[in-house]
């Protein structure tokens, strides 16, 4: 299995329990991997062989338009988009991350990872 990365793919958005954010918006960073079976593609070069990595940027950034109020469900939204799209998949994984989150003091981030396996059990 081989492991494919999309790393800080950024995005602002209106997520958040706060009236503010859903208004104001705030800087979100969001990191995705793919367990898949690439032997083929890596042997022929055929993109068909694995996963279109811009398919997988489009997709997150069409889901990362839409409000929520918690990480854990914008999470649960990709995972399952993600599941859906990309079935061959063995395992995907999300970290949102809210940069500079409102908590009343400085803080670089707060962070949410969930996995197939946190979705699907």
């Amino acid at each position: 299995m081989a492991k494919i990365y999309l790393s800080d793919m950024q995005f602002y958005a209106y997520h958040g329990c706060f009236e503010e954010e859903k208004v104001v918006g705030t800087h979100f960073s969001v990191d995705c991997t793919l367990e898949i079976n690439c032997k083929e593609a890596a042997k022929q070069d055929d993109l068909s062989q694995t996963v279109n990595y811009q398919d997988v940027y489009s997709l997150i950034a069409n889901e990362m338009k839409q409000p929520s109020s918690l990480l854990e469900h914008i999470a649960y939204r990709l995972i399952k988009r993600l599941h859906s799209q990309f079935s061959d998949a063995a395992k995907i994984s999300v970290c949102i991350h809210k940069l500079n989150p409102p908590l009343g003091g400085k803080i670089g981030k707060v962070s949410v990872e969930l996995s197939t396996e946190d979705v699907f059990e």
